[in-house]
């Protein structure tokens, strides 16, 4: 349960939101279940958590962003570590199964030494796996960052330090960079996951759960069954009417070409495994990949000579850097 901080919700709206959908659903009790919620630190206390292990939730996702109060005060965002210490404290003592911390580089005033600084304390909290996302600033898009100086983001050097510092500091610290912005501990699903080869990438992000449908529910949500992906309007009154008239609330749909499936399966591979085998892709989809994929296979050429990608015959590895 993510797209942004569900637990905005109060303890009753959210225990009544679980029991409508295990009415409809069925929602697994299997011990091997994943039930994941992402949750602001700044509005959920000790009972929260009570409540969402009460609920069935079995993982969580903590928002940091930056733990410099400088950077904090700059995204309007007052965190203590000890919000974040507390909550991580109650989720380990409830017994959830994975906790993860989402960090965000690129924002106002961070520098390679301030961020290495929070990694320091992050590394000492010690979650089960860490998000570390590129900040994209896009003010048009999103009015809170109207807020924000451009003169105080870093400059595209400072980031490239910040990001190299950042996994050689989470590597040092026995982290597996699972690719595409994720960390993760080696007795972790994610990395157990990547290891065997399984796996998967969706609109949430990484999952140990492969080929499996995806239904998304609520405004802008993008589901993903078989060969179909829809997508829910972003307008919350948009949205309500639809459902109002007993109709889906899809605006906008696609069914993949043989070509998107293919492609599909490649990129995937090469954000969960960080490598695609030409070879293999041929025998899979009965194809001659490296005529399939000549022109883009040129166009990789020059995010070779960048260092972001190595190639050696049918072998094609994205190095660490390609996360940037």
């Amino acid at each position: 349960m993510g797209g942004g901080t569900p637990t905005f919700l109060s303890l009753n709206q959210m225990g009544d939101l679980i029991d409508r959908l295990d009415a409809r659903f069925g929602l697994s009790s299997s011990p091997n279940r994943d039930y994941a919620i992402e949750i602001d630190p700044r509005e959920a206390d000790v009972f929260t958590l009570r409540h969402l292990e009460s609920l069935g939730f079995n993982r969580i996702s903590l928002g940091v962003q930056d733990l410099n109060p400088l950077v904090q005060k700059a995204i309007n965002r007052i965190q203590p570590r000890i919000l974040t210490e507390t909550l991580m404290d109650e989720a380990h003592r409830l017994g959830f199964r994975s906790l993860n911390l989402d960090l965000i580089y690129g924002l106002p005033f961070q520098t390679e030494k301030s961020f290495a600084d929070t990694l320091r304390q992050v590394i000492e909290l010690n979650p089960a796996r860490l998000s570390v996302f590129n900040y994209a600033h896009m003010p048009d898009r999103f009015p809170p960052q109207r807020r924000i100086n451009v003169d105080d983001l870093p400059g595209g050097e400072e980031k490239l330090a910040i990001l190299r510092t950042t996994i050689e500091m989470l590597t040092a610290a026995g982290y597996v960079h699972i690719g595409m912005d994720h960390f993760a501990r080696p007795d972790d699903s994610l990395a157990i996951a990547q290891r065997e080869g399984s796996l998967q990438r969706n609109f949430q992000g990484y999952s140990s759960h492969a080929q499996c449908d995806l239904i998304g529910l609520g405004v802008s949500a993008i589901s993903r069954i078989d060969d179909i992906y829809a997508q829910n309007p972003s307008d919350l009154t948009r949205y309500e009417a639809s459902l109002d008239q007993g109709q889906l609330a899809t605006v906008r749909g696609i069914r993949l070409s043989d070509d998107d499936l293919i492609r599909r399966d490649v990129i995937e591979r090469l954000m969960c495994d960080m490598r695609i085998d030409l070879a293999t892709v041929s025998q899979r989809w009965n194809i001659d990949a490296p005529r399939y994929f000549a022109p883009a296979l040129e166009h990789l050429q020059s995010a070779e000579q960048d260092g972001l990608l190595t190639r050696s015959g049918d072998q094609l590895s994205a190095t660490p850097l390609a996360d940037c």
